[in-house]
């Protein structure tokens, strides 16, 4: 899937797929070893510390504790490859069911790179955004009942 693109922008994309699709192994699959995500880059409510979340044990955890619980649409509107590198303006829905016909919806408007190394698995995923900024505010929506969020 993706063989025609550059190393990086095909470990973006089925990244994207693999969260799309909910597969976990694929998704942990893309990474080197030693790489690491940092989104948001800096000090976060999920990294206080601000120094990103490095090797398997801890990628594993975001995955469970970020992108299991949640309905998560990446919707990338320009995509910028350069060596083993891409940058991907995007914008990130989330949706996370928060009970009695509501869930939790944050967009994310930013920019997000990934690095891969020779073999094309990535060193590093970094999300270019502000906790901040209005337009990446948690909100609360009403959901269809019959719909799953996660």
């Amino acid at each position: 899937m993706f063989e025609n693109e550059p190393p990086a922008r095909r470990a973006a994309l089925l990244s994207r797929e693999y969260v799309h699709s909910k597969n976990r192994e694929g998704w942990l699959g893309l990474y080197a070893q030693d790489g690491i995500i940092e989104d948001p880059i800096g000090v976060s409510p999920i990294d206080p510390a601000g120094q990103g979340h490095r090797g398997p044990a801890a990628r594993e955890a975001f995955w469970d504790n970020f992108i299991a619980p949640s309905r998560i649409n990446v919707d990338i509107l320009e995509s910028y490859a350069a060596g083993n590198e891409v940058a991907n303006h995007a914008i990130i829905t989330t949706t996370i069911d928060a009970g009695n016909g509501k869930a939790l919806q944050q967009k994310v408007h930013g920019v997000f790179t990934y690095h891969v190394n020779e073999e094309g698995k990535l060193l590093a995923l970094r999300g270019y955004w502000e906790v901040d900024d209005p337009r990446n505010t948690m909100i609360e929506i009403d959901i269809d009942e019959d719909a799953s969020v996660a």
